[in-house]
């Protein structure tokens, strides 16, 4: 299968599902991963642009660690939209792009205004990708597929419907948010915390609600075109 991953930010893919992009990758999918915004306003220090460069770097490198094929962003920082068309378009290429069986983002009822408006894109983008005569730089159509919405930092406002053990890949997910050194010291100075140690925590608060040692959770998009009788997560 083909699997698209869409975030907001460069972190948010290792926060949220790295564990399940990888047992992914090694059942035999091709997962793409792309974090729509380039993270350029994550630091207290570095400037802008200078930030943008070493987190396109950083995410690149977390990417390589799972085997995903990594896809830039398309926005800055609190520059993303779910309204305007421009940028709808860029996600509906995508999705060309990436011709995904299904698709895991953002709730749109998350913590912070990105992650609202990539679900939301999401939603729009993967219906308008299915058009043939709705015109982007990309023109190969893709079947309304299913949405998967991945867990947010902190659990708040999230049930899941469905958990994927990632026990054996705990690591391997820490390792892509080591990746991440400059939001690493953003979280400690912005909120104070250990950024590895509370996705930890997460990650482990998820398996004891799923009965093994550590989980990932993820809540089906429900919805006329988007259900199927088989599991398509790992």
């Amino acid at each position: 299968m083909n699997v698209l991953v869409i975030s907001a930010h460069p972190d948010d893919i290792e926060i949220n599902c790295a564990g399940t992009v990888k047992k992914m990758i090694d059942r035999g999918d091709t997962v793409y991963v792309c974090n729509l915004c380039n993270g350029n306003l994550g630091h207290m220090v570095i400037k802008p642009a200078e930030l943008a460069a070493i987190r396109l770097k950083e995410s690149e490198n977390a990417a390589a660690i799972t085997g995903a094929k990594f896809l830039p962003p398309i926005a800055s920082d609190l520059k993303l939209y779910h309204q305007d068309k421009a940028t709808r378009d860029k996600v509906v290429d995508i999705i060309r792009q990436a011709q995904p069986d299904f698709i895991i983002t953002h709730t749109p009822d998350d913590y912070m205004s990105d992650h609202v408006a990539v679900g939301k894109l999401v939603f729009d983008a993967s219906f308008c990708a299915s058009l043939p005569h709705y015109e982007t730089e990309y023109d190969n159509v893709v079947p309304v597929c299913p949405i998967y919405y991945m867990d947010n930092l902190g659990a708040f406002h999230f049930t899941p419907t469905e958990y994927v053990d990632i026990s054996d890949e705990i690591e391997i997910k820490l390792q892509g948010l080591n990746c991440h050194q400059s939001q690493l010291k953003w979280m400690k100075d912005h909120d104070n915390i250990d950024f590895a140690e509370t996705v930890r925590t997460f990650s482990r608060m998820r398996g004891m609600q799923a009965g093994v040692m550590y989980a990932e959770g993820f809540s089906q998009l429900t919805g006329w075109g988007r259900m199927t009788v088989k599991r398509l997560l790992p």
